[in-house]
């Protein structure tokens, strides 16, 4: 995932694997790639339709919560599985850390062996070694007791960065489900260490700071993390956390940096979150964050606590996104994804479409791709899907996770409340279809035709691909979802 040779220090702002798709509009509209189409493809494991895939493509599905799993440690695999990362593993294998987004509830435990960081919080991470075809070989607990593990990143000295995408605790009050915290040992809203081929020590990095965390992507020149923040009522942030020492040279992320927000030069509290024109650019600066790991005073709501940091980078000018989500770092740019961005100003919002999930939350686009050059600290927008195409399979809708490559094509899982695609983004500006869930995630009957109805509404989330691009791993995030490993001509279908 980080090919930092290709480009130099310097590098101008259209410099990286994307330089042709920054020619093209920032509102292109999206469609099916002229050379396949998708149709069934039968799950090498049972022979089951879960998939559809370009001709040619085969996969496999493991690790699914429909039927009891258990770990090679003895422990009950969780579901809910999202971000993931894959490493090398032992005898050309691949070994995947897995997030689960557990939420928090009155009567979790933590799962797994080990003295977990909050015994009373039921998600963390798995990992589990599996050949290029998705054979299990084998897979344990490597983090306990945290809380709604959503992403994180791969870093490059063989870890996984998890991020908790909650502020829960014990010190703040009832989440949005309503759910008490008094039962929580520990704060949450952190981000973990997971050494690829271990277990975490479960000591957050509080100074990463604590907020609703999605993601995390690392530039190894400045030994810089980005992190993004997906808060679903307010503002979001786009966030830079600078170690004290540079990991590339100790091994591990310290506790001991500063965490800065992103501002536009200018343009305080700029609304990134609206629409933007045709490949806006914007010059950006950073503003610290004092305190990144605020004390919560008796009778702090969840509301309030979710805004505690990004309000003190906002009270500087930082810019106002859309619930940031998916990132990954690619010769020297960051690409980001916003799930709701690109809808219409906020004054507007009346106008904007109002038909599917889109219309609750901040931010009524359907989603938005950014880039940030690290060496010219420059951020522009790359893709912005149409605002009221209401041809499902037309439309670009909620961008999740991201990866890219090995030819360096940005790999989007959507996160819809309709049919979920894996999109291709190329170089030329053009989306495509990669897969399309058909995972039944409900059914019913029409009270009035009595027709049977199937929906796929579950998220595809958690897409990397094995170290050399043979295989792309996925996941399918529900109560009862799996993971995938996919493999094909994949040049071919530009990926």
């Amino acid at each position: 995932m980080l090919k930092t040779g290709a480009a130099a220090a310097g590098a101008a702002l259209t410099g990286g694997p994307f330089q042709g798709l920054l020619a093209e509009s920032a509102s292109a509209k999206p469609g099916h790639h002229p050379r396949f189409d998708l149709v069934p493809a039968l799950d090498r494991r049972d022979g089951q339709v879960r998939l559809h895939l370009p001709r040619g493509f085969s996969y496999r599905s493991f690790h699914d919560t429909e039927l009891p799993v258990t770990l090679g440690d003895g422990t009950l695999l969780p579901g809910r599985h999202d971000g993931m990362g894959a490493f090398p593993g032992p005898h050309g294998n691949i070994r995947l850390v897995r997030n689960h987004e557990i939420t928090n509830s009155a009567t979790a435990t933590a799962f797994g062996p080990g003295a977990p960081y909050d015994a009373n919080a039921g998600a963390g991470c798995t990992t589990v070694e599996v050949t290029k075809y998705g054979e299990v070989v084998d897979s344990y607990t490597s983090l306990n007791g945290t809380m709604f593990n959503c992403s994180g990143g791969v870093m490059p000295w063989g870890s996984w960065i998890t991020c908790e995408e909650t502020i829960n605790g014990p010190d703040v009050g009832p989440d949005f489900q309503g759910v008490p915290n008094t039962h929580l040992e520990e704060k949450h809203g952190y981000i973990f260490e997971v050494p690829a081929d271990g277990q975490s020590n479960r000591q957050p990095i509080t100074r990463a700071g604590r907020f609703p965390h999605e993601a995390v992507s690392f530039d190894p020149v400045d030994g810089i993390l980005y992190l993004t923040e997906d808060n679903f009522e307010f503002p979001s942030g786009f966030y830079r956390y600078i170690p004290k020492h540079h990991p590339m040279d100790t091994g591990f992320l310290d506790n001991e940096g500063r965490l800065q927000m992103l501002a536009v030069k200018g343009r305080p509290l700029a609304h990134l979150e609206a629409r933007q024109q045709r490949r806006a650019t914007y010059k950006v600066e950073w503003v610290d964050i004092d305190d990144p790991d605020p004390t919560m005073p008796a009778g702090t709501t969840n509301d309030q606590a979710l805004v505690k940091v990004g309000d003190q980078g906002r009270a500087q000018g930082a810019a106002l996104f859309s619930r940031l989500e998916g990132q990954v770092y690619e010769d020297h740019v960051v690409y980001f994804t916003s799930t709701q961005g690109g809808g219409p100003a906020e004054q507007d919002w009346g106008a904007a479409d109002d038909d599917d999930d889109n219309a609750s939350g901040f931010g009524k686009g359907n989603g938005q791709v950014w880039a940030y050059h690290c060496r010219s600290k420059t951020l522009q927008v790359v893709y912005q899907a149409p605002v009221d195409d209401t041809e499902a399979n037309l439309r670009f809708d909620f961008p999740d996770n991201i990866t890219t490559s090995k030819r360096g094509t940005l790999v989007v899982c959507e996160d819809s409340a309709v049919d979920n695609y894996i999109r291709g983004l190329s170089r030329g500006g053009q989306l495509w279809d990669i897969a399309l869930n058909r995972l039944v995630s409900q059914v019913s009957t029409d009270p009035v035709t009595g027709e049977y109805r199937q929906r796929y509404a579950d998220e595809f989330a958690g897409s990397t691909f094995s170290p050399g691009g043979h295989t792309l791993f996925v996941n399918i995030q529900a109560s009862a979802g799996m993971t995938f490993a996919i493999w094909g001509p994949w040049r071919k279908i530009g990926v």
